[in-house]
């Protein structure tokens, strides 16, 4: 239910609530008041579409009458007992944060106990536990699967997570620590401060590190910046750093693409990537649990 704060915007909904309850009963009455006398036959009103389908003033059926008017009466109990109109807030008192405080609090009385009974247990051990790693999948669907998959196979710009390619580590500490903090990785443009030829160079030579094809004097002038440039990240093997986020670049796993072009992007424009924090409405057990599902997915492959 919307707060609404101006009183204008109160009596405005207000005026629209109350003036739709009045024209339906004025409809109502109106359209009752239509009878016809034994052996009398309905009259065409005068509205006709298509050529030959016409109108007639034929009286609406009583029970529909009584149907109409108990929805009407329903509704006007409804605006009395819950908020919608304007700002009355309804008898009963009801809110929707109340509503969620209320189912919150019935969960964590009913379910609290047995996620911390999980969250005692290792992580690996638990990623075998049949019973908890269906909790884990149904909160895995509801929070993280609008953005890694429902697959958990994730997308462009968003990680797959039953791989072995971990950006911050693959550990179930880690993968605990990433779902409670969240992470935010950054790739720096280099655009400005190489070039373009030197972006050209750079993405010819990260293509090299992974066995691509690649044009051998590109690669050659790119592997004379990557130490300067790249190698504070992404390690002088190229290997990435988990403590970075910064990935492995010698490997055929592409968080945003591999084609020339995308690569060429990342290194001119940058890449700027957000992995939420759970811990305010997840809490540490729950976060537990559904570390051990993600680190059993990886496991599980």
């Amino acid at each position: 239910m919307s707060d609404f704060t101006t009183p204008l915007m109160s009596w405005l909904i207000m005026a629209i609530v109350g003036g739709g309850i009045v024209w339906l009963v004025i409809l109502l009455i109106s359209s009752s008041k239509v009878k016809l006398k034994p052996g009398e036959e309905a009259q065409v009103t005068g509205h006709v579409w298509d050529e030959n389908l016409e109108e007639l003033n034929t009286p609406l059926p009583r029970w529909w009458l009584i149907m109409f008017y108990v929805t009407i009466v329903y509704g006007i109990g409804y605006l009395i007992l819950y908020p919608g109109f304007g700002s009355y807030k309804g008898m009963l008192g009801w809110t929707e944060i109340g509503q969620y405080e209320a189912e919150m609090k019935y969960a964590d009385e009913n379910y609290a106990p047995l996620f911390d009974k999980y969250s005692k247990q290792d992580l690996a051990v638990l990623a075998k536990d049949e019973n908890a790693m269906k909790s884990g999948q149904r909160m895995f669907l509801s929070y993280c699967a609008v953005c890694h998959g429902s697959d958990a196979r994730g997308a462009k710009g968003f990680p797959n997570l039953r791989d072995d390619d971990w950006l911050w580590g693959g550990e179930g500490a880690q993968i605990k620590t990433s779902i409670l903090n969240g992470r935010t990785g950054v790739m720096p443009a280099w655009g400005q401060a190489v070039g373009a030829d030197g972006v050209d160079n750079l993405t010819h030579y990260v293509m090299s590190l992974s066995g691509r094809k690649a044009d051998e004097a590109k690669v050659a002038a790119g592997a004379a910046i990557f130490p300067t440039m790249c190698a504070v990240c992404h390690g002088a093997d190229a290997k990435g750093n988990p403590a970075m986020g910064a990935p492995n670049l010698t490997d055929p796993i592409w968080l945003y693409g591999s084609t020339e072009a995308t690569i060429k992007d990342t290194i001119r424009d940058g890449r700027n990537g957000q992995m939420p924090a759970h811990a305010d409405f997840l809490g540490e057990a729950k976060s537990h649990v559904l570390a051990a599902y993600i680190l059993s997915l990886s496991e599980d492959k």
